[in-house]
């Protein structure tokens, strides 16, 4: 599960990368929200996780670290997809971001329960 995480968590880098170049040709930064959260939530975020699961398998093999997996990249493209409908002007989508956060947040609250729950010096 590690190796997904960090191999998804590149994809999300390459997506907050364009979108950077592309605000910067431009000269239009107001999808700087949806640059951001994919490079913090996506990049960041779930390379350090891979590799915490990568290095600690008894963290990666647990029902928590599944639903982690499962909710952080369902609730990412769903909060940043809404987030850019939003900042195109559709006030419609504020539903959908809202529930992509919640799912967001909860699988990383569920990750960090399961890295205090299982994590142990060896």
């Amino acid at each position: 599960m590690g190796i997904k995480l960090i191999k998804i968590s590149v994809v999300y880098f390459m997506i907050g990368v364009c979108i950077g170049l592309y605000m910067s040709m431009v000269h239009d930064y107001s999808l700087s929200p949806v640059h951001v959260h994919i490079n913090l939530l996506g990049w960041t975020a779930l390379t350090l996780a891979g590799l915490i699961y990568h290095l600690f398998p008894a963290v990666s093999s647990t029902k928590l670290a599944k639903a982690h997996f499962w909710l952080h990249n369902v609730g990412l493209p769903l909060m940043m997809i809404g987030l850019f409908f939003l900042i195109l002007g559709n006030e419609g989508v504020v539903p959908v971001i809202a529930a992509g956060g919640v799912v967001t947040t909860v699988g990383v609250l569920l990750f960090g329960i399961n890295v205090l729950k299982e994590l142990k010096a060896e």
